[in-house]
C-alpha cells in the first residue's frame, strides 16, 4: 500500500471527489434522478470512504510516524551537511586569499631575482673587462707576436683598452687602478708588432724575393695593423709608408728590368712603314724573303699569332731561359708575357691592400696608385715608345685585343684599380692601328696597276695580301667587335673591290678580265671564310660578286659554241612577246640549221669548254662549280628552246621532229662529267 503524506492525501481526496462529483452529477441529470435525493446517496457514500480512509490511516499510523522520524533525521543530517559546506567554503576563500598572497610574493622575488641576475651580470662584466689577467701580462711581454696566445691576448688587450677608455668618460674611478697597467701593456705590445712588421717589409727588398710569402704572413696577423690603427695612428702610418716606399720601388725595378729584358727579344726585323698592301712584291721580297726569318709571323696574315689571345694565363715569359735558347717573339707575345704578369701581381697587391690596411673604394685606389703608380706609368711610357716604332697592325689590334680580355679579367677579380692604365693603354694603341689602317687603305686607293708589274689571270698578291689581312681582322674582332674596325675595314673592301676592278681592266679580252675578277674574288672569299668563325660583311658582298662574275662568265663561255642557240632564244621569246607569229614562221631554216649544229658539235664543245676552265682557273672545286653552272645554263637554254618549237604557231615546221631527238641529247649533257 502507498503512503501518502497528509497534505497529500488531503489533495488527493479533494480531486477524487471532485471527479466522483462530476461523473455522478452528470450521470443524474443524464438519468433524470431526483437532485436532492441524489445528494444525500452521495454524502453517504462519502462519509463511508472517509470512515475507510481514516481506518486505513490508522492502520498505517506506525509507518507514517516512521517516516516522520525518517525525515526529521533528514532534516538534522541536511543541516550539519549545510554547516559543514559552509565552513568549507569559507576555508576555500581562505586559501584562495593565500594563494594570490603567495603569487604575488613569487612575482616580486622573481623581479628582485632578474634584477640582482643583471646586477651581477654587469658587475661580472664590468670586473672581467675591469681586470687584467695574469695570463695577458706574461703573453704580452713574452710570447713571441707570431705565436697564437699573443694574438689572442692581443685581442683580449685591445677590448680591455676600448672599455677602460668608454668607462673613463663616464668617470668610472677603477679605471685609475688599471689604466697604468694596461697602458704599458699597450705600449709593449705596439714595440714588438711595430718590430715585426718593420722586419716583414724588409724581406720585400731581398733579391728573388716571393712577395706572396710575406704578404701571406702579414694577412695571417693583419689585426696588428688594426691593432695599431685604434691605439697609435703614427706608428701605423710609418708602417704604411715604409711599406708603399718598398713595394713601389720593388715594383718598378723588377718590371723595369722584365720589361727591358724581355723587349730584346723580339725579332730584329719587322714591318716597315713602307710595308702596305699595294706595296711591290719585289721589295718586300728583299725584306722578308730571308730563309733566317723563316719562323717570323707574316705582315698580313695572323697564323698562330692569334693563338695568344687563348693563351692569357699561360706561364710569363723568362727573359734569360729564352736569350738561352735563343728564341725570339713578336711584339703581341712579349706585351701579353709583361702585362700578364703586371696583371697577376696589381691584382694580388691590390687584394693585399684592401684586406690589410683595411681600405676600399677611392681610398684602396689612391694607396694602390701609391704603390703601383710609377711602375703603371713606366710600362705605360715603354709601352708607348714601343707602339710609336712599331708598323705591325696586326700585332697592335692583337694587342688592343689583350688589353680589354685583361681589363675584363681585372673586373672578374674585382680589381678596378687597373682601369685608367687599360685606358692610358688603349689610347695609345687605337691611334696608331688606325693610322696604319689608313695608310694601307691609302695605298690600295693610289695603286697604279701599270707599275706594279705583270698581271696575269691568277689571283694577284696584293688581294691575297687584303684577304689574308681582312681575314685577320675579322676573325680577331669577333670576340670584341668594334665599329671602328668594322668602319676602316669597310672602307678598306671598298678600295679593294676599285682596285681589284682597275686590275682587271688591264686585260683586253672579256673573258680574261672575268677569269681574272672570278680568281681573285674566289681567292679572298675562300680566305675569309677560313679565317673567320660567322658570315662577315666581306664574304657575303665576295660571295655575291663572284655569283655575278660567274653568270658572266657562263654566258661568254657559252656563246662561242651555243651562240646561235641562245641569240634565237632571246630572238624568238622577243617575237613571241610582241605576238610576232610571221616573223617566227620564218625562221624555220635557222631552227633546223641550229637542230643540227647542236646535235653535231655538242660534245666536242663541251670538251672544249671544260679544258678552257680547267687552264683558267686555279681553284679545283671552283673550276668544278663554273663547269656545272655552264652545264645548268645550258639546259636552261635548251628548254626555253623546246618551249618555243613546243607553241601552235610552229607544230606543222619538219624541223621540229629533228629537235626532239635533242632531248636525248640533253640527257647526255645532264650526266656528263668534267674531266679534271
Amino acid at each position: 500500500m502507498v503512503i501518502y503524506p497528509h497534505f497529500k492525501y488531503q489533495r488527493l481526496v479533494s480531486k477524487m471527489e471532485d471527479e466522483i462529483n462530476n461523473a455522478a452529477l452528470k450521470e443524474a441529470l443524464e438519468s433524470g434522478i431526483d437532485l436532492r435525493q441524489y445528494s444525500t446517496e452521495v454524502e453517504q457514500k462519502l462519509r463511508q470512504v472517509e470512515n475507510a480512509s481514516i481506518q486505513d490511516y490508522i492502520k498505517e499510523s506506525r509507518n507514517i510516524t516512521e517516516l516522520h522520524g525518517q525525515i526529521t533525521a533528514c532534516d538534522e543530517i541536511l543541516d550539519r551537511m549545510e554547516s559543514m559546506l559552509q565552513t568549507f567554503q569559507s576555508d576555500l576563500g581562505s586559501i584562495s586569499s593565500e594563494i594570490v598572497h603567495l603569487q604575488q610574493q613569487s612575482v616580486d622575488m622573481n623581479l628582485r631575482l632578474k634584477n640582482r641576475q643583471a646586477v651581477r651580470g654587469q658587475l661580472s662584466q664590468f670586473v672581467d673587462d675591469m681586470t687584467v689577467p695574469e695570463a695577458m701580462i706574461r703573453h704580452i711581454l713574452e710570447t713571441p707576436v707570431t705565436e697564437r696566445e699573443f694574438l689572442e691576448q692581443l685581442f683580449t688587450l685591445d677590448h680591455k683598452l676600448s672599455f677602460v677608455k668608454e668607462q673613463s668618460f663616464r668617470e668610472a674611478k677603477s679605471c685609475h687602478d688599471v689604466s697604468g697597467v694596461l697602458e704599458k701593456l699597450k705600449i709593449k705590445a705596439i714595440a714588438k708588432i711595430r718590430e715585426y712588421l718593420l722586419q716583414k717589409v724588409q724581406q720585400f727588398r731581398k733579391p728573388m724575393t716571393n712577395f706572396q710569402v710575406p704578404q701571406n704572413a702579414m694577412l695571417k696577423h693583419k689585426f696588428f695593423y688594426k691593432f695599431l690603427v685604434a691605439n697609435e695612428r703614427e706608428v701605423a702610418r710609418e708602417i704604411r709608408d715604409d711599406y708603399i716606399e718598398t713595394m713601389s720601388k720593388v715594383y718598378f725595378s723588377y718590371f723595369k728590368s722584365y720589361s727591358t729584358r724581355l723587349m730584346k727579344l723580339q725579332f730584329e726585323e719587322g714591318p716597315t712603314k713602307d710595308d702596305l698592301l699595294a706595296a711591290d712584291e719585289a721589295a718586300s721580297r728583299s725584306l722578308f724573303g730571308k730563309p733566317s726569318l723563316r719562323n717570323r709571323s707574316t705582315v698580313f696574315s695572323v697564323g698562330s699569332r692569334g693563338e695568344v689571345l687563348n693563351a692569357l694565363e699561360a706561364a710569363v715569359l723568362v727573359p734569360h731561359a729564352a736569350h738561352k735558347a735563343d728564341a725570339h717573339y713578336p711584339l703581341e707575345s712579349l706585351f701579353r708575357s709583361i702585362q700578364y704578369a703586371l696583371v697577376d701581381n696589381a691584382c694580388r697587391e691590390y687584394l693585399f691592400l684592401t684586406e690589410f690596411f683595411m681600405v676600399h673604394g677611392n681610398a684602396a685606389q689612391d694607396l694602390f696608385a701609391s704603390v703601383m703608380g710609377k711602375t703603371l706609368h713606366s710600362c705605360a711610357k715603354s709601352v708607348d715608345a714601343t707602339v710609336t716604332e712599331c708598323h705591325d697592325s696586326i700585332a697592335l689590334f692583337l694587342c688592343i685585343h689583350l688589353v680589354l680580355r685583361y681589363q675584363l679579367m681585372c673586373h672578374k677579380r674585382a680589381v678596378p684599380a687597373l682601369d685608367k692604365y687599360w685606358d692610358m693603354l688603349l689610347n695609345m694603341l687605337w691611334p696608331k692601328f688606325c693610322h696604319i689602317m689608313e695608310l694601307n687603305i691609302a695605298s690600295v686607293r693610289q695603286c697604279d696597276p701599270s707599275k706594279i708589274g705583270t698581271i696575269d689571270v691568277r689571283p694577284h698578291y696584293i688581294t691575297r695580301r687584303y684577304a689574308e689581312f681582312s681575314a685577320a681582322l675579322v676573325g680577331i674582332n669577333e670576340s670584341f667587335p668594334s665599329e671602328r674596325v668594322h668602319r676602316l675595314l669597310a672602307q678598306l673592301q671598298a678600295e679593294m673591290e676599285s682596285l681589284v676592278l682597275r686590275l682587271a681592266a688591264e686585260f683586253r679580252r672579256r673573258k680574261e678580265q672575268l677569269i681574272f675578277l672570278i680568281n681573285n674574288y674566289d681567292m679572298m672569299l675562300g680566305v675569309i671564310m677560313e679565317r673567320t668563325k660567322d658570315n662577315s660583311k666581306e664574304s657575303e658582298t665576295f660571295r655575291e660578286l663572284l655569283a655575278v662574275r660567274t653568270a658572266e662568265y657562263v654566258e661568254e663561255t657559252l656563246s662561242p659554241h651555243f651562240g646561235g642557240l641562245m641569240q634565237f632564244v632571246r630572238d624568238a621569246e622577243a617575237m613571241v612577246e610582241r605576238g610576232d607569229a610571221e616573223a617566227l614562221k620564218r625562221e624555220e631554216r635557222r631552227i633546223t640549221e641550229l637542230v643540227r649544229s647542236f646535235s653535231a658539235g655538242w660534245k666536242k664543245s663541251l670538251e672544249e669548254i671544260n679544258n678552257e676552265i680547267m687552264r683558267s682557273f686555279t681553284n679545283f672545286r671552283n673550276g668544278t662549280n663554273i663547269l656545272q653552272d655552264a652545264l645548268k645554263q645550258l639546259i636552261l637554254y635548251y628548254n626555253r628552246f623546246t618551249k618555243i618549237l613546243g607553241l601552235q604557231v610552229l607544230k606543222s615546221l619538219p624541223a621540229r621532229g629533228e629537235a626532239i631527238n635533242i632531248h636525248h641529247i640533253m640527257v647526255e649533257v645532264k650526266k656528263y662529267k668534267p674531266n679534271f
